[in-house]
């Protein structure tokens, strides 16, 4: 990016991350997630390092916090509380060492103390003689809010120090640390508030600045907020970060159970991967680990550059949600024909995988986030699920963004493309285009289909490209001979890929259902028609009527399946799929019981603690419910994980009942 592209874009992103911060900090209210925001101000660090000379006072790079509330008391703090700059990869945390090392004599040995970053809210706490005197939040950094009456109801905060390791306690003690509540208590809370129809919090953070900034210290005592200690400015004899944390255990304060201190930055590094695979099962949300240079009299010397101390760090793991820029939108053709619009974006880090495309599902999904080429976005992805775009940021456009429209023709085939009445999809009208084949041999070897070990979508781009499969029957007559002059076959890999095929001959009906891909026929519904009609030749003699008669399928899914059985290429792949030794088992499709979920239609939306995903299929099909992914009014209940989406809040909208994930195992045990 030249200078005057950088100009342009550190003017954006400081125009809307003051805008958002000044809507969290003084309004209490958030419109983008905080991963979101720390996306866009770390963008904004990353251009002025590398332009600073565009680095002006005013940057929010060079602040803390927001205005103190109006409703409280205002406090001066006597130190100013900082805050610290992120980085998200250990490339990061070697620039930042190197750049310590440039302004320290070359004889200098670091040494780093690591401690988890807690999601919660900053405060300070003065004490008097060793009572405590008062409680302020960190503010703009210099001037604070009094929240001492609220913070007085925390029990984990002791009203009186221990003072008796110390032998000339000075009058005043300052402790810092942070208001946090625990994770069993934060979902209780807003599955409680669910129940009542009212808005749920976002995340652990905003409950803890609203908790403690509630008029009535009764409130507050009622949310069970929990304070763990970090750093203390008062010089009680003090010469290294670890010690800090052993004079606040000794005060009578909680200071971290996870902390280490690590002589190299590979000690570093792996202590941030060793919190990264457990911090689920802590009882606290943790988004990352603070990297602070343990000697105090370096960390001192090192000093201040604008918000943050030299000598620390915050090192993040990947969030869930990110901005970029929607380079351009361009579409993809799927099995069924649909013509799918995909964002192709500026490349960013979401949840530990670069992302530079993300889905934008049809043109009425773009028309509802007014989304255009140039647009400056928030994208989500959790776990394996494809990125989603969930917001465009308005404010940041330029006037020269661009607004997509749909091709009148296949990009692949070049046949016309139509949009059917009463649908929101636009398709390709040609049934033989070559994207449509080849999504749909992708489709037929898939996990929850036939689940061919070896064939992902290279090697099926390079079976299609050598002629040697048009069709999903095509598969079964591949050799080893065939497939040896590939490249990336060798003799054994060769011969892997031969078994894999021949043991996916044996398939359920269920899983054979899903794997011809017809329209409108996910997993639940293949498995009721499994069920229902218990062989192919039933299924495929059934009349719409009979079709439609199975529960939870209507009369556009009916049509659907009879029209693709009634199809006469279908039914000869079909044929011809047995006539190459595919069985088609019914005895081991999956099977839905009886019991305390009965016809019922179940969401879950998270992570459960005690159960993955496909055991929670498991249980709500053998309790007899149905396992749905969206949330409807028909919907009968919605689990609430960890980590919830949007689900929760339409489930609170639509008045469908919610459940934490004690209730659902007593449901269903």
């Amino acid at each position: 990016m030249d200078k005057q592209a950088a100009i342009q874009r550190i003017a954006q992103l400081r125009k809307e991350i003051n805008y958002h911060r000044y809507q969290y900090h003084v309004l209490d209210r958030q419109e983008i997630s905080d991963a979101a925001l720390d996306s866009l101000k770390h963008e904004l660090q990353q251009l002025e390092q590398q332009f600073p000379e565009l680095v002006a006072p005013d940057s929010p790079t060079q602040r803390v916090g927001g205005e103190p509330l109006k409703e409280f008391k205002k406090v001066r703090h006597r130190q100013r509380m900082l805050s610290l700059n992120d980085i998200f990869s250990v490339e990061e945390l070697q620039e930042w060492r190197d750049r310590l090392m440039k302004l320290l004599p070359a004889s200098t040995s670091l040494e780093y103390f690591c401690e988890l970053k807690m999601d919660g809210l900053a405060i300070s706490l003065l004490y008097r003689d060793g009572a405590l005197y008062r409680a302020a939040t960190r503010g703009d950094g210099q001037v604070g809010e009094d929240v001492t009456q609220n913070i007085r109801t925390i029990e984990s905060i002791p009203l009186q120090l221990d003072l008796s390791q110390l032998k000339k306690p000075p009058r005043d003690i300052e402790i810092r640390g942070e208001v946090y509540m625990a994770r069993r208590d934060f979902e209780k809370h807003n599955v409680r508030l669910a129940k009542e129809g009212k808005p749920t919090y976002a995340n652990p953070r905003n409950i803890s600045a609203g908790s403690v900034r509630q008029l009535d210290p009764s409130v507050t005592a009622a949310r069970k907020l929990r304070f763990m200690a970090y750093d203390l400015p008062t010089d009680l004899g003090q010469v290294t970060h670890e010690t800090v944390h052993d004079i606040l255990r000794e005060l009578g304060f909680r200071a971290g159970d996870q902390n280490k201190r690590c002589s190299s930055l590979q000690e570093v590094e792996r202590y941030h991967q060793e919190i990264g695979k457990k911090r689920k099962s802590l009882d606290y949300w943790s988004d990352g680990i603070v990297v602070t240079i343990n000697d105090i009299n370096t960390f001192t010397q090192l000093g201040t550059v604008g918000k943050a101390p030299r000598g620390a760090v915050a090192y993040k793991y990947p969030a869930e949600q990110a901005t970029t820029v929607v380079e351009d939108i361009q579409v993809q053709v799927g099995r069924t024909g649909v013509l799918t619009p995909v964002a192709h974006l500026r490349p960013v880090q979401v949840a530990g995988t670069t992302v530079s495309r993300a889905t934008l599902h049809n043109m009425d999904e773009i028309a509802r986030l007014d989304v255009r080429i140039g647009d400056t976005v928030v994208i989500q992805k959790a776990g394996d699920i494809i990125p989603d775009i969930v917001q465009v940021l308005e404010k940041m456009r330029t006037g020269k963004e661009k607004k997509f429209t749909m091709p009148k023709k296949c990009p692949i085939c070049d046949s016309p493309v139509e949009r059917r009445e009463g649908e929101v999809a636009y398709y390709c009208t040609n049934p033989r285009c070559y994207a449509l084949q080849h999504e749909q041999l992708r489709h037929f070897v898939s996990k929850k289909a036939l689940d061919i070990d070896g064939l992902g979508p290279k090697i099926l781009e390079q079976l299609a490209a050598a002629d040697l499969v048009k069709s999903p029957a095509d598969l079964f007559d591949l050799t080893e001979e065939d497939l040896a002059p590939l490249e990336r076959f060798a003799e054994k890999s060769a011969e892997n890929l031969v078994q894999a095929i021949d043991a996916a001959k044996q398939v359920t009906l269920a899983r054979f259902i899903y794997a011809l891909g017809i329209r409108h026929v996910g997993e639940e519904t293949a498995i009721d028609l499994a069920e229902t009609f218990g062989s192919i030749d039933a299924l495929m003699e059934a009349s719409t009527e009979e079709l439609a008669a199975v529960p939870d399928i209507g009369g556009v899914v009916a049509k659907s399946v009879y029209d693709y059985f009634h199809d006469t290429q279908n039914s000869a792949l079909i044929q011809n799929l047995q006539k190459k030794g595919l069985t088609i088992k019914k005895e081991r499709s999956p099977s839905r019981g009886s019991g305390s979920l009965t016809g019922k239609k179940i969401v879950v939306t998270g992570t459960l603690d005690s159960l993955s995903r496909d055991e929670a299929k498991e249980k709500i099909r053998a309790a007899g419910g149905r396992w749905v992914s969206s949330v409807s009014k028909n919907t009968d209940y919605v689990v609430v994980g960890d980590s919830p989406g949007s689900k929760a809040e339409k489930a609170q909208s639509l008045g469908v009942t919610v459940l934490d994930e004690a209730d659902f195992l007593k449901l269903i045990s």
